[in-house]
Order: C-alpha cells, then sequence, then structure tokens
C-alpha cells in the first residue's frame, strides 16, 4: 500500500504489485472495486507516490544498481490515463516526463505543493544530500560531514544463471590491489551507486572493493530474486565465485590478497563461502551471520521462519539434506583462512548461539578467530560502534592480509 489519493473524496488508492514480474503501481478504487493498471514503460521496479493534489505520480524507478524519478500524469481525480512512456494525456503533455536528478541513488522523494521535488540522493562517490529541483539547498545539517569516495564503476560476468551484474571502486594507482569482496546482506536487497561508509573506508586503506547482486538481489526482475530457491547460499557463491575470477582475471584483483565480508546474509555467504571455497580467501569478515543454519532457524523470529521453509521447501525435519548443504557448519573443518566475526548478543535474526556453536567447531581445531560480541540486536544504530566495528574488521583484515606479506 502507498496511500490514498490526497484529495477529499477521492477514493483512489495507490498499491503496488508483482502482476508482471516486477514491482509496478496501479490505482485501486475500494469502493468501486475498479482496478486501473499504470502502463509505465521502464525496466527495472517501480514504485510511485502522490503529487498534493492527485493530478500525477511521483514515480521512483530503480534499475540496474540506480534509480531516478519520473512524472506520471493521471488527469482527472477519479480516473487514470494508461499508456507507456510516449503516450500522451488529454490535454498532450506526455504521461511521463522525467525529473532531473544526478545519477547515483535517491533514497526518497516527495513532490511539493508548488511541483518542486525534494530527493535524498547520494552516490558512491558523495555522501547523502537532501536536494530539490528548484534549486535550492533543503537541510544543511551541523556538524561533522563525510567526506566524498571514489566513483563506482558497473562490471558485467556472464555466469552460471546469466549475467552478473557487480559494482567496483578501486584506490588510485594500478593493480592488482588487496581486495574485499563486500557482500550484500537480505538477500532480497541489491547494492547500488549510492554511498556506503564502509567500502569509502576500505579504498581509503588501499584496498579495492567488489560489491556483487548475485541471484536473490533485487532490481533485476523477479526470475532473478526468485533464483534462490531449495539451493539457498550455493547459488550466490557461484555468482560470487565468477566474479572473483573476473577479478582475478582482469588485474583487479590480488589472488592472494582476497577478503570475503559481508553481514546478515552477507555474513551467512561469507562463511558459507569461507568453507566451500577455501583455497579462494585469504580472510573472512562476518557480521552478524547465519553459522549454524538448523539452529538459527529453530531460535530465529517467525517472519524468517516463515522466509527460510520458502526458500528450503520445508522445515529441518521435512528437509534436513538441503539445510546441512547450505548451513556454513556443515563446512566449518574445511575453512583456511582466518575468521573475524562480530554478533549482536540480542539479535533476534541470528541468534548468538547459533554463532557460538561455530565458534566452538573453530576452538576445537585451534583455528585462527575472532569474536567481538556486543550488546546489542541485529546490528548497532550507535554512531561510535559501527566504527568501532569497522576499526576492528580492518585492523583483523590488515594483520593477514598486508601486514603478512
Amino acid at each position: 500500500v502507498m496511500g490514498f489519493a490526497p484529495v477529499d473524496g477521492d477514493a483512489r488508492l495507490l498499491v503496488g504489485h508483482q502482476r508482471r514480474g516486477r514491482w509496478e503501481p496501479m490505482l485501486w478504487d475500494p469502493l468501486t472495486g475498479t482496478e486501473t493498471a499504470l502502463e509505465i514503460d521502464l525496466p527495472g521496479d517501480v514504485g510511485a507516490d502522490w503529487y498534493p493534489d492527485g493530478s500525477a505520480l511521483l514515480v521512483e524507478h530503480e534499475y540496474q544498481a540506480r534509480s531516478e524519478l519520473w512524472r506520471y500524469e493521471l488527469g482527472a481525480p477519479g480516473g487514470a490515463t494508461a499508456g507507456g512512456a510516449d503516450a500522451a494525456a488529454a490535454d498532450g503533455r506526455p504521461l511521463l516526463t522525467r525529473v532531473e536528478t544526478p545519477a547515483g541513488t535517491v533514497s526518497g522523494a516527495t513532490a511539493r505543493p508548488d511541483g518542486a521535488v525534494e530527493f535524498l540522493w547520494s552516490s558512491a562517490a558523495q555522501p547523502p544530500e537532501v536536494r530539490s529541483t528548484s534549486g535550492k539547498v533543503v537541510l544543511d545539517p551541523p556538524g561533522m560531514k563525510a567526506p566524498g569516495s571514489v566513483p563506482v564503476r558497473d562490471v558485467w560476468v556472464e555466469g552460471p544463471g546469466g549475467r552478473i551484474h557487480a559494482l567496483v571502486q578501486q584506490p588510485a594507482g594500478e593493480g592488482p590491489f588487496p581486495t574485499v569482496f563486500d557482500i550484500h546482506g537480505g538477500p532480497t536487497w541489491h547494492d547500488s551507486d549510492a554511498f556506503a561508509s564502509s567500502p569509502a573506508a576500505w579504498v581509503d586503506h588501499g584496498f579495492a572493493v567488489v560489491r556483487v547482486n548475485y541471484r536473490g538481489s533485487t532490481g533485476y526482475g523477479r526470475a532473478w530474486t526468485d533464483a534462490l530457491k531449495h539451493r539457498v547460499g550455493l547459488i550466490e557463491l557461484e555468482d560470487i565465485a565468477a566474479v572473483r575470477e573476473w577479478a582475478v582475471s582482469s588485474g583487479l584483483a590480488d589472488p592472494e590478497r582476497l577478503v570475503l565480508a559481508g553481514g546478515s546474509w552477507g555474513g551467512y555467504l561469507t562463511l558459507l563461502g569461507l568453507g566451500m571455497q577455501p583455497d579462494a580467501w585469504a580472510v573472512g569478515l562476518a557480521a552478524v551471520p547465519v553459522a549454524d543454519y538448523v539452529t538459527a532457524y529453530n531460535d530465529e523470529m517467525e517472519a524468517l521462519k516463515a522466509m527460510d521453509r520458502t526458500l528450503l521447501g520445508g522445515t529441518p525435519e521435512e528437509v534436513p539434506e538441503r539445510f546441512e548443504a547450505s548451513s556454513p557448519l556443515t563446512y566449518v573443518d574445511a575453512v583456511r583462512a582466518p575468521v573475524y566475526i562480530s554478533a549482536g548478543v540480542n539479535d533476534p535474526r541470528c541468534p548468538i548461539q547459533q554463532v557460538e556453536n561455530y565458534v566452538q567447531r573453530l576452538e576445537g581445531r585451534s583455528h585462527p578467530h575472532e569474536v567481538y560480541r556486543y550488546d546489542a540486536g541485529h546490528g548497532s544504530l550507535v554512531v561510535e560502534e559501527r566504527i568501532k566495528q569497522v576499526r576492528l574488521e580492518l585492523d583483523f583484515a590488515q594483520r593477514y592480509v598486508i601486514d603478512k606479506r
């Protein structure tokens, strides 16, 4: 649900749906039952919000790790004009017109009564700013501001399930570089051309950063997002391996100095990758991960149990072989790289006991590892704590990847 029309007496409700293999909006009148499709001819996922007078929609379009804004004319309240990007409204105006924003990612936008649009924008190189199409500075908060970073470049790699999109940032100089594969969580999420402090910190310390929008990621169509079922973790690692091979063969990455890192689902893929691809990685950094899938399932919140049953096709009792194949604990004895794990002791998503089970197995074979436990849930919202965690990861990776050379 995206909201009722902001006009008295107008019963239209703006909703999102996936009837055609992607997210897109339509109008529904709950009083009459009338549904009005909006034929918005743009690739990728489409969201929308109302203009204040209800005559148009502010369309938020996300595709291949970037986003943009459009205005979609609806006509008079109570109806809508359907058509593609080249169609025109009754008064001759185009149905769909671009709202100019810089290349990058729009994280939120709203239309003002005067027709201007205010939006939160960033790119990999530029920290977030609240901008307006009027040219005015909407918000300039006091205090310290994040420094900029380097731009991201797009890489497309042929993989076993189709072309894989990866985003690459690198420091100045010639490669090969020590390289961090920073794996996003979700799994229904995607990395984008947006400012992120952690990749910026890695680049500042001389590392290249590769972020892979593996199968399971959003922004590339529903089939790409839904591809994980029944081979959870294994499919994502196939895509990460394909991009890793490109990174080494292209001269970007030093094969002896590859770091696998991520948080939440990215932390899960990190631990799984260290066990299933033991010769590929020099260090692993896993934040709030799934480490023991069966224990995680038994202890996690109910909504995540439902997601796991959907992804794996049942419970641990019904499909034990799938849980075993997808669990990092299954492969822990094959891990060769030093492992750093950070975990919240009150985490309802990736509960602490299943992390402890994995750590005990590392301890049993005297494998080099460090564990940082902190008093929070699924990550921390305290800025000082988040900075501390980035510093701990940087120090751990430098010890094993840079100082050991």
